[in-house]
């Protein structure tokens, strides 16, 4: 079966997103200290669950179910993106549990460490570009990104 142009782009686009968010997200994390809160792990799982139905859609026939589905995870998580950004910028109310970011391990025993712990709060955002949080971008980038998809899919007349 020949692939049409728009179903190679909205294949490559629906592992790229996921992708790169994911990887942005692991380098905020670890590599400037910007441990998620509970809403941000929110965000990642259906970006793992697009990232794997992307991944699946290049060893079968047809890909456009698989597609779908990649492009329905990437919008669910811009969608959890889009109330995260809302409890940030105080225009609902949010969750109540915070997660706790990992300390360094110095030889304190695991209540102390527990203790201590600083916990990341869902209704704060740690950097924002613009005014725009984190997870603001990711409700732009996954609904820009998602909606290309479905777009691109539907043009597709490849069955």
């Amino acid at each position: 079966m020949t692939e049409t142009p728009s179903m190679q782009l909205a294949q490559r686009l629906a592992l790229a997103l996921p992708a790169a968010l994911l990887a942005g997200a692991y380098i905020s994390q670890y590599g400037f200290g910007l441990y998620p809160c509970e809403m941000c792990w929110w965000q990642r799982w259906p970006h793992f669950a697009a990232l794997a139905f992307a991944l699946l859609s290049f060893f079968v026939p047809n890909r456009k179910l698989l597609l779908a589905l990649a492009a329905g995870g990437i919008l669910t998580s811009g969608a959890i993106g889009f109330f995260h950004a809302g409890v940030e910028y105080g225009l609902w109310e949010g969750i109540t549990s915070c997660a706790a970011a990992p300390l360094p391990d110095d030889g304190q025993s695991a209540l102390d460490a527990i203790m201590n712990a600083p916990l990341v709060r869902c209704d704060e955002a740690p950097w924002t570009l613009f005014g725009v949080s984190l997870a603001g971008f990711n409700f732009l980038l996954s609904t820009v990104g998602g909606l290309t998809i479905f777009r691109l899919l539907a043009k597709d007349k490849a069955v």
